[in-house]
């Protein structure tokens, strides 16, 4: 099936309007027009091989919003014209353990869990039939007109979500509500978010809403204010020895949205006793880590990955309950490569989101 698309042909290039072949729809699967795709940082990452696994042409987009357009045989949750939503998964093995219990994000099958574009992340395993357990090579995000997606794999967008905003959330959003509903976070804890760019600003939107006393944890200072102003009740420059004294042993948790490889270590003394840093803006090595601070506190350092499919959905009913959406700069897709500058550049407030009207 032929798509029109904007990717990058190589680490070097620019993102360009491409014409790309998709797989033709399987009975499972839904074919849905792309209407919103939210740019995030692990584009970037991905577009720039800077994980070392990228597979060209890389097509970004997994923070996917759109209406479906049509729906295989065995399919039954939509139908033509639903508003919907697709995150960075789009399959996993659905027999691992994790998968059983619905952790599809963590699925420890032969190829792990299905991104929703540069998948496989591991190379095939090959059947008896010479086919891979996802019966493709490599895939093509939301940067299109369109996108095919097994039926299980798609969220609904609820009534009341503004749907361009509703796409940060499905990567943004559940990044950062996944480790604050698996660590148990709840009304009354004091949570400190380190960072505040796309992930950061949705963290203290939920735990806001959650019901937690929210300090902003920043290397920006012009970002005190807008941190106060999306609701977090104080906001301090993390290297401010002075004002970090008023927070030592303060926090339940710390949850880092920097998207780059940073020391947490002298961190580590605004944690209580008991309480937990959880990494999700940053899959590098974590340096800094004195042993003995965790042990005498018996404090975590721990890592979260997105969220599971479950979880995807219960953000996108938990915002719309509460009135929550991020921050978005609307951009037609020729502005993709000057966004991904400023993304880089930390000049973006705070999520870009591509009208895909402009692809036409």
């Amino acid at each position: 099936m032929k798509s029109i698309a904007w990717g990058a042909r190589t680490a070097q290039s620019k993102l360009e309007r491409m014409e790309i072949e998709r797989p033709d729809p399987k009975d499972n699967e839904v074919t849905i027009e792309v209407l919103y795709a939210g740019v995030c940082h692990s584009d970037i990452h991905q577009v720039k091989n800077e994980w070392k696994n990228t597979v060209y042409p890389c097509i970004p987009g997994h923070e996917i919003v759109g209406r479906v357009k049509t729906t295989g045989s065995a399919t039954s949750r939509f139908k033509e014209g639903d508003l919907v939503g697709v995150g960075c998964m789009i399959d996993s093995c659905r027999t691992c353990d994790p998968c059983k219990q619905g952790d599809q994000n963590y699925c420890e099958g032969p190829n792990g869990w299905l991104a929703t574009y540069n998948g496989p992340m591991t190379p095939a395993t090959e059947t008896e039939d010479n086919s891979n357990i996802y019966g493709r090579d490599n895939t093509f995000g939301g940067y299109s007109d369109v996108v095919v997606v097994p039926e299980d794999f798609v969220l609904t967008i609820p009534d009341g979500l503004d749907p361009k905003a509703a796409a940060p959330i499905l990567c943004a959003g559940v990044t950062t509500w996944s480790p604050m509903q698996h660590w148990g976070i709840e009304k009354g804890d004091k949570v400190a978010v380190l960072g505040f760019g796309g992930l950061g600003h949705m963290a203290v939107k939920l735990a806001k809403a959650i019901g937690c006393e929210v300090t902003v944890l920043t290397s920006s200072p012009d970002k005190l204010k807008d941190a106060i102003r999306h609701g977090a009740d104080h906001a301090v420059i993390e290297t401010d020895k002075t004002a970090l004294a008023d927070y030592m042993g303060a926090f339940d948790f710390i949850l880092s949205t920097v998207p780059e490889k940073h020391e947490v270590g002298a961190l580590l003394d605004l944690l209580k006793r008991d309480g937990q840093f959880v990494v999700v803006g940053n899959l590098d090595v974590i340096d800094g880590v004195d042993n003995s601070k965790l042990a005498f506190r018996r404090q975590s350092i721990a890592g979260s990955l997105i969220g599971n499919l479950q979880e995807t959905q219960d953000v996108l009913d938990f915002c719309a309950a509460n009135d929550i959406a991020p921050e978005v700069e609307m951009i037609d897709i020729e502005e993709i490569n000057d966004a991904y500058v400023k993304i880089e550049n930390g000049d973006v407030r705070y999520r870009y989101v591509i009208d895909m009207k402009s692809l036409s």
